[in-house]
């Protein structure tokens, strides 16, 4: 049984504010606000067209850079000096380190973090050393750790090889048909399991300077590394699997044959490594395979100087943020970055805003989108092969790729701009293109995932390796949304694709009027999106499901006005819809109360207007600390620092003009 705490932490705040007050305020103060942050916002444009806001996550981006930087033998003080600066200042109170501002402490981020420091000089009898130390062993140690934190310790010799899962390259040679073949796995995990393979294959150990006695526990692992966990008969048979593949490394694996066997398998891994290395360098334009396949292509034998590599670690510069800080320099890496994600939301905001359609702005940004679609091959095919080549990535780079979620939110930004006659052609026949491309990207049962369809075999999920992270792309409700939305945006609302759709997201309403979010926190943000999407859809704002999901989000929504929900509802349902207010949740919050209209939602829509005006910067934008983006649910999380002010613009422009109807 489940018991909701009374009061959540930020929910008290402020005291609640007076219906009588908003009656003759609401619409002028949101009209003076929305030009306010619709001025900030345009004034954050890029001078070639695209917007970028940084994509802020937790400190194992930096230590993991660290320490690849030394397994290359590249690592440099000045490197390490900055990235501990930052590391150290993300470091809390009681010597943790946690995923996101407020949450938990994290074990795994906490020894890496630890570890980077070391590099750094920072010793153990340190104070805060100490303290961290301390409360990793409390917490059982390396040996409690995720496996991909024991990898980066195994690659230094500080766990042992034999007691990691085992993962061959071999399952580079399974067909897309056979169980377990690489593209059952998500795009972002398969990029990243297939250099994995060769790594644990090869086994490297490269010391470091220092030992870590003071991380272990006291408690024994277990032969694969891991803690006992409920019993699943799959994982069980996967456990022996693992135990029968520990042999096969041990006694056949260094026969000729079977070497030679084991050979050509990392060969071909390597091959598909490389085919799908990026112009910018990197992989898939995220952290995790980037650095693994440097890591992999490295041990097999791609020296510092070999394009490949060269053009992988130049890369990362771009993902790089150097600042000034009281100590001296600070250095952090993003995980990824997201101008086509962030040029899109923009340009729907100002254009929700009042901009005009043929503003130098908007007319810029969507040049930029334009050049910015993919055309060319990409693993999708492999569910897909029948679908002529389109879409849009996250990234700047990330060409092999394309995702469902930006090409479905390019789709409405494009239509809310006028071009010159020339570009207008193209950009109907890029339209066409997408919407191809996004209804042939539908799963079989209606839903639609970001990167793949039909991505959905769970058994990948019960091998040893996977312990952290989705490694699995089915369908979700906030991509299927923002599908709906553009496909009936297009005039394609009774499409037998939009039907399907909307049926998906009907059946997977939750029981209490929400939905789930899977790529932002979380059910404010799925029912955020789904709501509009319905009703753009045809579903009467009256209906059942849309009624449950307006008394969802007033009875969540906070004294002070506005709407939060924190990280932590993704494995606490205590959590669901609980948390400080935001800028970008009570935004979202204020778009699906917008679309389903009603006295009931546009009186709780005054109150979070009210609070959006109330704690908006002289600068027109609003301070957002906490994490309201999701990487993957439970474990990784990112603050992606443009959501703070380009969905308030959204929701304040479409309140806007609600109220002149």
């Amino acid at each position: 049984m489940v018991t909701t705490p009374d009061v959540m932490p930020g929910q008290a705040q402020a005291g609640p504010i007076l219906a009588d007050d908003l009656e003759s305020s609401a619409a002028s103060a949101a009209r003076r606000s929305l030009d306010l942050a619709a001025r900030y916002l345009t004034g954050l444009q890029d001078a070639r067209g695209w917007w970028q806001g940084e994509l802020e996550t937790n400190v194992t981006m930096d230590a993991e850079d660290l320490l690849l930087r030394e397994f290359l033998g590249i690592r440099t003080d000045q490197e390490t000096a900055a990235a501990a600066r930052w590391i150290a200042s993300q470091q809390r109170a009681d010597g943790t380190w946690a995923n996101f501002r407020g949450g938990p402490a994290n074990l795994s981020t906490t020894v890496e973090a630890y570890v980077a420091l070391r590099l750094a000089g920072h010793q153990p009898a340190a104070p805060h050393m100490s303290q961290a130390a301390g409360w990793i062993r409390a917490q059982g140690g390396i040996e409690a750790t995720r496996v991909f934190t024991r990898i980066w310790l195994a690659l230094f010799g500080e766990w042992p090889w034999a007691q990691l899962p085992v993962m061959p390259p071999e399952l580079i040679y399974f067909p897309s048909w056979f169980p377990l073949n690489v593209y059952d796995w998500a795009c972002w995990a398969r990029q990243t399991i297939v250099p994995l393979t060769v790594v644990c294959s090869l086994r490297p150990v490269r010391r470091l300077p220092f030992s870590l006695p003071e991380l272990h526990g006291q408690a024994e692992p277990d032969a694969g590394g891991r803690r006992p966990a409920p019993h699943d008969p799959w994982r069980a048979a996967f456990r022996g699997l693992d135990k029968a593949l520990h042999g096969y490394e041990r006694y056949i694996r260094p026969l000729a044959l079977a070497g030679k066997a084991r050979a050509a398998a990392m060969r071909r891994c390597a091959d598909w490594i490389i085919a799908r290395q990026e112009q910018d360098g990197c992989w898939g334009g995220i952290q995790p395979p980037w650095v693994y396949s440097l890591i992999a292509l490295h041990l097999l034998g791609y020296g510092l100087e070999h394009p490949v590599i060269k053009l992988g670690l130049a890369g990362l510069d771009r993902f790089t943020i150097i600042e000034d800080g009281a100590d001296g320099q600070v250095r952090r890496l993003e995980a990824c970055q997201s101008p086509v994600w962030d040029t899109a939301l923009a340009m729907v905001a100002l254009a929700d805003a009042g901009v005009a359609a043929d503003d130098p702005a908007l007319v810029s940004a969507a040049r930029w989108l334009l050049a910015e679609e993919i055309r060319g091959p990409g693993d999708w095919q492999v569910r897909r092969p029948g679908i002529e080549p389109s879409g849009w990535a996250f990234e700047f780079d990330n060409d092999g790729y394309p995702d469902v979620d930006d090409t479905a939110e390019v789709l409405l930004a494009l239509r809310r701009v006028a071009l010159p006659p020339e570009p207008a052609r193209d950009t109907a026949a890029a339209v066409a293109r997408g919407l191809g491309w996004l209804k042939g990207m539908q799963s079989r049962d209606g839903g639609w995932a970001a990167f793949d369809a039909d991505n959905t075999s769970t058994l990948v999920t019960r091998l040893p390796f996977c312990d952290f992270g989705e490694v699995i792309d089915p369908p979700s409700a906030d991509v299927t949304a923002h599908t709906v939305e553009a496909l009936c945006a297009e005039g394609l609302g009774g499409s037998a694709a939009v039907r399907r759709g909307v049926t998906w997201l009907l059946r997977a309403q939750e029981a209490d009027g929400s939905w789930f979010g899977r790529w932002g926190a979380n059910y404010v943000y799925g029912t955020g999106a789904v709501v509009p999407a319905l009703i753009a859809a045809g579903v009467l704002p009256g209906k059942p499901p849309i009624r449950r999901a307006v008394s969802w989000l007033i009875s969540h929504q906070n004294p002070d006005g506005g709407w939060g929900e924190d990280l932590r509802s993704y494995t606490d349902p205590a959590w669901s819809g609980r948390g400080e207010s935001t800028a970008s949740q009570t935004a979202w919050a204020l778009l699906a109360l917008i679309a389903a209209g009603g006295e009931d939602a546009m009186r709780a829509a005054d109150r979070g207007v009210a609070w959006l005006t109330a704690t908006q910067r002289a600068d027109g934008g609003w301070d957002e600390p906490q994490f309201t983006g999701t990487g993957f649910p439970g474990d990784f999380y990112i603050n992606y620092h443009l959501y703070r002010v380009v969905f308030p613009v959204s929701a304040l422009g479409r309140y806007v003009k609600a109220q002149a109807l």
